[in-house]
C-alpha cells in the first residue's frame, strides 16, 4: 500500500475534523447529505482521492506531512471535502484501504473436528478473557448485595448496558447485550465481568447464599432456545400456588394460557413482574400467532383471495399475494425471489397489510442510493400511503426522520452517518432491499443496520446468497438473531474445512432449509413462468479479427504463466487482474486496449447489422449493456448514422438525473435504445424495453439475469429477446459457462425442494486456479520457435533421404546381382556351385525385415565403415563401361 493509502486508511474522526478547519464537526456532518456511489463517482489513485458530488468534485491529496484538500467549486474548507473525508472514515474496506474483518478465531475449525463441549469451552474462554482485559465500568444498583442490578459501559463502543446477577452458574443471570441474546451461552462478557467484580467486593457467604426472588416475575431464559419462565418467591399463599406451580420451572409455550394466569393472580392481589425483554417477547408471540392466522387465511388460495385486487391500487399476482402474507404472517422475513419477480411490490403490499392487521404506522425503507427515487414512485404507484426520500443538510435529514410520512426511504450510507437520528425514530417494520449489502457479516455497515430495532422486518434481495454461506448467516441475522444459532456453532455446523482451517465445502444443508423455512421464501423465475411474459436468449458468437486475437493471446499467455505457478504474491494477482481486463476489452474492441483508432473489432461490425435489423421492426424498445463506458462510446456513432434517438445512463450521470432518463425512454415511442453501464443492471425498471443486448458478458452470472431482469419482470406485456454477443475463441466463450458453482450453493441452500445436503468446492487461490484453467481453455497457442522448427524439419529431410537412399540401393544390389548372371552366364553349374549359392540366400534370407507397407529390407552389420567403401568401388568396377 502506497503511502497515501497508509495515511488514508489511518484516518480517524479527529484528525479528519482537524482538517476540515474550524467548523470541522459540521462540515464532516453535514458531508452527510450527498448520497456517494462508490464505483462511479469516487476514483483513488496512488496520490490521490477524487469524488465527484453534485455541482463540486472534492479532492484529497497527497503532501509532504499529511494531506491537501481542494475543492472545484468553493474557496475554503467546505461540506463537500466533509463529505469526502466521511466517506473514507465509513467506507475503508469497500475503498481498498482495509481489510474485511477476519472471521474470529472460534470460527476455524483445527486440523481435528471439535465436539459441541469444546466448541463451547472456547466461546466461554474468549468472552472470560475480554471481560478481564477490555475496559469496562460497572455500578451496582445496590452495593450491598451481589444480586443485584449492574449498569456496565464499554469504554471500547460506549454503550451501557444492564446485567441482572442473579447467580454463579451459566443461565442464571441476564445482559441485555446484543451477544448474550444471541450466543445460546446463557453468558456473555459483561455477566463475567460483573461476576468476577462482585467475589472481589464480597465474601464467600454472600455468594453462596442464593438469589431469591421477592415476587412473581416472567423473565427470558437464553439458552439454546428462548424460552418464558415464570420465577415464584417462597411463602406463596395456596390459592396462588395453584395458579402459579403447573408452570414454575418449565419453558412456557401457550402466551395465551400464561396471560390469563398472570391476570387471575393479580385478581388476588399478587403483582406480577413481566420483566422487559420477557414483555416484548410475550407481544410478538400473541401478535405472531394472530398475523400468522390471517397469513394462512390468505395463502389457502390467493388467487382468490379479496385482497389480490384490494390491497394495493393495483391487481397483485397470486404469488405475490402469496409472498405479501408469508412476509407478515412471519413477522420478520425474507423475500428472495429472483430477478423481475416484483419484490419491491410485495415489500409495499407487506407494510400495507401490516398497517392494517397490527397498526404499523411507521416504515423505514433502506436501499441504495440510487432506488430512492424508483421506491417513492413505486409507493405512489401502487399505494395511498405517504413517503419521504430522506435528502438534504443533517438538521433537514433529522426532521425527516421524525416526521410523519408513512414509508421513510434512506440509503445505507445515510443510515451510518445519520445513525443517532435513525435509532431514535421509533420504526414499526425496517425493509432493507437489496440485502445482500449487509452479507459480510463482521463489517461495519452489517453492524449498524443488523443494531437497527423495530417490530417487523423484510428483507428483499435476489442474491442473498452469492458465493458463502456466511453472506446467508448475515442477512438472517438482521431478520432472527437466534434462528441459525451463534456464529461458532453455524460454521462448525455447516462447514467442512481441511486441517488448516480452509473452507472445503459445506455440509447438512437440508437441516439449514429446515430452519430458514419459516422466514426465507424464494420463488425461481422457472416456478411461476406462466405468470410471465417469454423470454429467448440468442447467443450470437462472432470470429474475431486478427489484431483482436494478437492481444488476447498475449495476454492469456500471461493467464496461464501465472495459473501453472505453484505459489502466487500479490504482483502475480495484480497482473492477473490486468491480464483478464485486456482480454475481456479485447475481445469488444482493439481501442479499449490501446486506444489507436479506428480500433478493430468484429463485434460492432455485427452489432451494426443486429441494431439495423432491429430498429427497422416498429415498436421495437432495446436495453444495450456494455461494461465499459468506452465501448459506449464505440456504439453511439453506429446510432448516430442511423438517426436512432437514444439515452446514455453510466456512473458519471447523477442520481437524480437517472429516473428522468428511465422516464424518457418509457414514455418516448421515438427513444429507442437505453445505452447503459452496469450501472443499470439493478433498481431500474425498463418494461417498455421487449429488446436486451448484452454486447460484453460480466463476471457474474447474477448481474447478467439483473440486466435482463430490467426488461423481463412483471408488467412486461410482451416477449422479450435477450441477445448475449460472444466473441469465438476469447475468454468470453468462458464466462458462458463458469461460476457455475455459486448458483449450486444458492439453490443448495434456499431451495425448499433441493434434495442437496452437501456442496463440495476448493476456495483460494487453487480454486481461482482452477476457475482461469476453465475460462483460458487449457495452454494458449505459443509464438513459433523458428529455429527449433528448422532444426526439426532438417531431422524428417535426412530421414526421408535415407528412406529413398535405402530404396535405390535395394534396388542397384538387385541390378547388380542381375548383371552378374549375365556375366557369368546362367550355364548349368556344378553340385557344389548350387550348394554355395543355397548356402548365400538361406544366410541373406536371415537379414530380410518386412516393413509396414508390404516391402523387404535386407539388413547387413558391415565390419567398418570401410568395407562400405570397399563395395561401393567394387559395384562401380561392375557398371562402368568396359575399355
Amino acid at each position: 500500500m502506497s503511502t497515501f493509502r497508509e495515511r488514508l486508511a489511518r484516518l480517524s474522526p479527529p484528525q479528519a475534523v482537524r482538517l476540515l478547519g474550524p467548523r470541522g464537526r459540521e462540515l464532516l456532518r453535514a458531508g452527510g447529505k450527498f448520497p456517494v456511489d462508490l464505483e462511479s463517482q469516487v476514483r483513488l489513485t496512488g496520490e490521490k482521492l477524487r469524488v465527484e458530488l453534485p455541482g463540486a468534485v472534492a479532492t484529497v491529496a497527497a503532501a509532504p506531512r499529511g494531506f491537501r484538500l481542494w475543492c472545484t467549486a468553493c474557496p475554503g474548507r467546505c461540506e463537500h471535502l466533509g463529505a469526502a473525508l466521511c466517506l473514507v472514515l465509513e467506507e475503508k474496506v469497500a475503498l481498498g484501504l482495509a481489510a474485511e474483518p477476519m472471521p474470529a478465531p472460534e470460527l476455524e475449525e483445527g486440523a481435528k473436528p471439535l465436539t459441541d463441549e469444546e466448541l463451547v469451552a472456547r466461546a466461554l474462554a474468549d468472552r472470560e478473557e475480554r471481560g478481564r482485559t477490555e475496559p469496562m465500568e460497572v455500578r451496582p444498583a445496590d452495593a450491598g448485595t451481589p444480586w443485584t442490578d449492574y449498569a456496565v459501559t464499554s469504554s471500547a463502543s460506549g454503550k451501557t448496558y444492564r446485567v441482572a446477577l442473579r447467580g454463579t452458574q451459566r443461565g442464571d443471570s441476564y445482559c441485555s447485550c446484543p451477544d448474550f441474546r444471541k450466543n445460546t451461552l446463557g453468558t456473555c462478557k459483561h455477566v463475567l465481568r460483573v461476576l468476577a467484580e462482585a467475589e472481589s467486593r464480597h465474601p464467600p457467604a454472600a455468594l453462596r447464599k442464593p438469589w431469591v426472588p421477592d415476587g412473581l416475575a416472567v423473565h427470558l431464559a437464553y439458552g439454546e432456545d428462548l424460552e418464558l419462565r415464570l420465577l415464584i418467591p417462597p411463602g406463596l399463599d395456596r390459592a396462588a400456588a395453584v395458579i402459579a406451580k403447573p408452570i414454575q420451572g418449565r419453558a412456557i409455550r401457550d402466551p395465551k394460557d400464561l396471560l390469563m394466569r398472570i391476570r387471575r393472580l393479580e385478581a388476588r392481589g399478587h403483582e406480577v413482574t413481566v420483566y422487559p425483554d420477557a414483555q416484548e417477547y410475550l407481544a410478538e408471540a400473541l401478535s405472531r400467532a394472530r398475523l400468522q392466522a390471517v397469513a394462512a387465511e390468505i395463502r389457502r388460495d390467493p388467487a382468490s383471495h379479496p385482497l389480490r385486487t384490494a390491497l394495493l391500487k393495483t391487481p397483485l399476482l397470486p404469488y405475490q399475494l402469496d409472498g405479501i402474507a408469508f412476509a407478515a404472517g412471519a413477522g420478520r422475513a425474507i423475500l428472495a425471489d429472483d430477478m423481475g419477480l416484483g419484490k419491491t411490490i410485495q415489500g409495499i403490499g407487506t407494510a400495507e397489510l401490516l398497517a392494517r392487521e397490527a397498526g404499523v404506522s411507521r416504515v423505514l425503507v433502506v436501499c441504495p442510493a440510487s432506488l430512492k427515487a424508483q421506491w417513492a414512485a413505486e409507493v405512489e404507484r401502487f399505494s395511498d400511503r405517504s413517503v419521504q426520500v430522506v435528502l438534504g443538510s443533517a438538521p433537514e435529514r433529522a426532521a425527516q426522520y421524525r416526521g410523519p410520512a408513512f414509508f421513510t426511504v434512506v440509503n445505507y450510507e445515510q443510515v451510518l452517518r445519520d445513525l443517532k437520528e435513525v435509532e431514535a425514530a421509533p420504526w414499526d417494520l425496517i425493509v432493507l432491499d437489496e440485502g445482500q449489502r449487509i452479507k459480510n457479516w463482521e463489517a461495519k455497515t452489517s453492524r449498524v443496520i443488523k443494531a437497527l430495532r423495530s417490530r417487523f422486518a423484510l428483507v428483499l434481495s435476489g442474491t442473498p446468497l452469492e458465493n458463502r454461506l456466511d453472506d446467508l448467516f448475515s442477512v438472517v441475522e438482521f431478520i432472527d438473531d437466534r434462528r441459525l444459532g451463534p456464529a461458532f456453532r453455524f460454521f462448525h455446523r455447516h462447514r467442512v474445512t481441511d486441517e488448516r482451517g480452509k473452507v472445503l465445502g459445506y455440509k447438512n444443508l437440508d437441516d439449514l432449509r429446515g430452519k430458514l423455512a419459516p422466514v426465507l421464501l424464494r420463488r425461481t423465475r422457472a416456478q411461476v413462468m406462466k405468470e410471465l411474459p417469454p423470454r429467448t436468449t440468442e447467443v450470437r458468437r462472432i470470429p474475431p479479427t486478427a489484431e483482436q486475437l494478437e492481444i488476447h493471446d498475449g495476454q492469456q499467455r500471461t493467464i496461464s504463466s501465472i495459473v501453472r505457478k505453484k505459489f502466487l504474491t500479490e504482483m502475480d494477482l495484480l497482473r492477473l487482474q490486468k491480464a483478464l481486463l485486456l482480454c475481456r476489452m479485447a475481445a469488444n474492441s482493439t481501442f479499449l486496449v490501446d486506444k489507436q483508432p479506428p480500433g478493430y473489432s468484429s463485434k460492432l461490425a455485427e452489432l451494426d447489422q443486429l441494431l439495423g435489423d432491429l430498429l427497422a421492426e416498429d415498436g421495437r424498445k432495446i436495453v444495450l449493456f456494455s461494461e465499459w463506458t468506452t465501448m459506449l462510446g464505440l456504439v453511439e456513432p453506429l446510432l448516430a448514422k442511423r438517426g436512432a434517438a437514444y439515452v446514455r445512463l453510466d456512473g458519471s450521470v447523477p442520481q437524480a438525473k437517472r429516473q428522468g432518463l428511465v422516464k424518457r425512454f418509457q414514455a418516448d415511442p421515438e427513444t429507442k435504445l437505453f445505452l447503459t453501464t452496469n450501472a443499470g443492471s439493478t433498481g431500474l425498471n425498463l418494461q417498455a424495453a421487449d429488446t436486451v443486448v448484452n454486447v460484453d458478458l460480466p463476471w457474474n452470472p447474477a448481474v447478467l439475469e439483473q440486466r435482463i431482469a430490467r426488461a423481463h419482470r412483471m408488467g412486461q406485456k410482451r416477449p422479450v429477446q435477450v441477445y448475449l454477443l460472444v466473441t469465438q475463441d476469447t475468454l468470453e466463450e468462458g464466462l458462458l459457462g463458469t461460476l457455475a458453482a455459486k448458483h449450486d450453493l444458492a439453490l443448495a441452500a434456499l431451495d425448499p425442494e433441493s434434495e442437496v445436503t452437501e456442496v463440495d468446492f476448493r476456495s483460494g487461490i487453487e480454486e481461482l486456479k482452477k476457475r482461469l484453467e476453465v475460462l483460458v481453455g487449457g495452454k494458449p497457442p505459443a509464438p513459433v520457435d523458428e529455429s527449433q522448427r528448422r532444426q526439426v524439419e532438417d531431422e524428417l529431410e535426412r530421414l526421408r533421404r535415407k528412406d529413398k537412399v535405402a530404396e535405390a540401393g535395394g534396388r542397384l544390389l538387385g541390378a547388380a546381382a542381375a548383371f552378374l548372371g549375365e556375366v557369368l552366364g546362367r550355364g548349368p553349374g556344378s553340385g557344389e556351385a548350387e550348394k554355395l549359392a543355397a548356402a548365400v540366400s538361406t544366410r541373406l534370407g536371415e537379414c530380410l525385415v518386412p516393413t509396414d507397407d508390404g516391402r523387404v529390407e535386407l539388413r547387413l552389420t558391415l565390419p567398418e565403415p570401410a568395407a562400405l567403401e570397399g563395395l561401393a568401388r567394387s559395384l562401380a568396377q561392375l557398371f562402368s563401361p568396359r575399355e
